[in-house]
């Protein structure tokens, strides 16, 4: 493994060793001695120096013989080496030349000469390690699979790797090779003309670093289309210690598909539990009755039971297919696909409010809405979106029985939904951190945990996934929540 500022010094006479030592030992480089032309070789293999200080004149492998050996070995091969003789013929430096030596000292020594002419050769090292180690770095950022930016202070981008390019559609020409195709809008210009900018709480004192304690990373989410599926970049950034331009670094992570396996993972296990248990229970509660029961049952009694329990299986094989339809929901977007319509939602509010067993739900309409317009949403995703708002509106419900208000409006581009409940109020960090992952409210005041905390999460992925907005507020005429999704509407 290679050391950084170490030095061989190679000669078989231990006088010339130590005025070597003696003269270099106050510079503070690492100095390691071989006493003939083996030893040399394998410490030089062992500790790769920097430097060789090699003596011409020794038994057996002279200098010249060491030095063409060296070179013959590539991970030697770019090493400096000094040749120390005492000959100053014309012949003996080209024969070390031919063998590989850089440059040549004579002996008796110069102690300025020799101390200046190591430290530039150090220097030299230290400066080729260093861009070595650099254009390594840029090849293992520009194959890179995630996207890395260089920004300066006013959010201008001073370099961009070519998977951040492809992120952005910055290809260059054959011309003018992406890497090099400048790019003149601002990090969050270019990224507002493709994406939107979710939590945008998150986003609020941007370009600053978030803390440890904050509570939530940043995302950049194209919304879904009918020719493309949506893409979510998780964002970090970092403050740069250099003193140049650049300020800071962005790293762009694909978290597509944890964002979508997270959100079938949630949806199944809900329908699951919400779907499946009262016809499953319904089909065995029947076959256990005729089971139990056969040699007491009539003829008409066990017909009509085994009605019953076809029924039941016949609602149960529904509800999973209504399953598989909501997971289907969730796929990236195909031409044709089913869009949920204003005029639907009502419906969609009325079956979700009579699966969840929520006697009051209002709904109002504003005129304005036009309700054969459709939403960037398929039906399925948007009773999710409805299931989850009303499950969480009961559950924290003093009594368990909310009383809960609908209001469809149309806002510029799209529909805003604000659904109103009577419940809770909740404290403005708790307000903030209600779409994230695994937050669960219910642990402030109860201290339990009864689910994954995913189901805001996921109406919240849902809706930027379209290009949406949800945010939530505290009632201000009583105590509740008003819950506002902005959704777009699909053109034509």
């Amino acid at each position: 493994m290679a050391q950084n500022n170490t030095i061989l010094i190679v000669d078989d006479e231990p006088s010339a060793r130590d005025t070597l030592e003696a003269f270099l030992y106050p510079t503070g480089y690492d100095l390691v001695f071989a006493r003939n032309g083996a030893e040399a070789l394998e410490l030089a293999e062992e500790i790769e120096p920097n430097l060789i200080l090699l003596d011409v004149m020794m038994p057996d492998m002279d200098g010249f013989q060491v030095c063409q050996q060296l070179r013959q070995n590539p991970h030697l091969a770019e090493v400096h080496i000094i040749m120390v003789t005492a000959l100053d013929d014309r012949d003996s430096r080209l024969r070390g030349l031919t063998a590989g030596a850089d440059e040549f000292i004579s002996k008796p020594f110069d102690g300025a000469e020799l101390e200046a002419r190591v430290k530039t050769v150090m220097q030299l090292s230290r400066y080729r390690q260093l861009l070595a180690e650099r254009t390594k770095f840029e090849w293992i950022v520009e194959q890179a699979s995630e996207g890395y930016l260089l920004i300066d202070d006013t959010g201008h981008i001073l370099y961009a790797n070519n998977q951040a390019r492809l992120y952005f559609g910055q290809a260059g020409s054959d011309d003018e090779p992406e890497a090099e195709t400048p790019i003149t809008e601002t990090f969050l210009e270019l990224v507002k003309r493709q994406y939107t900018l979710n939590p945008q709480g998150a986003w609020a004192n941007w370009p600053t670093p978030l803390s440890e304690d904050a509570p939530s990373p940043r995302y950049m989410v194209r919304p879904e289309s009918m020719t493309s599926s949506v893409l979510w970049l998780q964002v970090d950034i970092i403050e740069t210690a250099s003193t140049g331009q650049d300020k800071y670094l962005i790293h762009l992570k694909d978290v597509t598909a944890s964002i979508m396996t997270r959100n079938r993972m949630w949806t199944f296990d809900t329908q699951v539990g919400h779907k499946l248990k009262p016809p499953l229970a319904q089909l065995t509660g029947y076959l256990e009755l005729i089971k139990y029961d056969l040699d007491r049952l009539t003829k008409e009694e066990i017909k009509s039971n085994l009605l019953e329990a076809h029924a039941s299986a016949v609602h149960l094989q529904d509800k999973i297919l209504d399953i598989f339809q909501y997971l289907e929901s969730l796929q990236p977007p195909q031409p044709g696909r089913e869009r949920c319509t204003v005029a639907a939602i009502a419906s969609i509010i009325e079956r979700t409010k009579d699966d969840l067993g929520i006697d009051s739900v209002a709904v109002s309409v504003e005129t304005t809405a036009d309700k054969k317009s459709a939403l960037l949403l398929s039906p399925h995703a948007a009773q999710l979106i409805f299931w989850e708002i009303f499950e969480n509106a009961k559950k924290f419900h003093p009594q368990r029985a909310p009383a809960i208000e609908v209001n469809i409006s149309k806002i510029p581009g799209g529909i805003c939904l604000k659904i109103s409940d009577d419940g809770i109020h909740l404290m403005p960090e708790q307000l903030s951190q209600i779409w994230l992952p695994y937050y669960q409210v219910e642990q402030r005041f109860t201290g339990e945990v009864p689910g994954m905390g995913l189901g805001l999460a996921v109406v919240s992925s849902l809706v930027w996934s379209v290009g949406g907005t949800c945010s939530a507020h505290n009632r201000a005429d009583k105590s509740g929540l008003v819950i506002e999704v902005n959704i777009p509407l699909a053109r034509n």
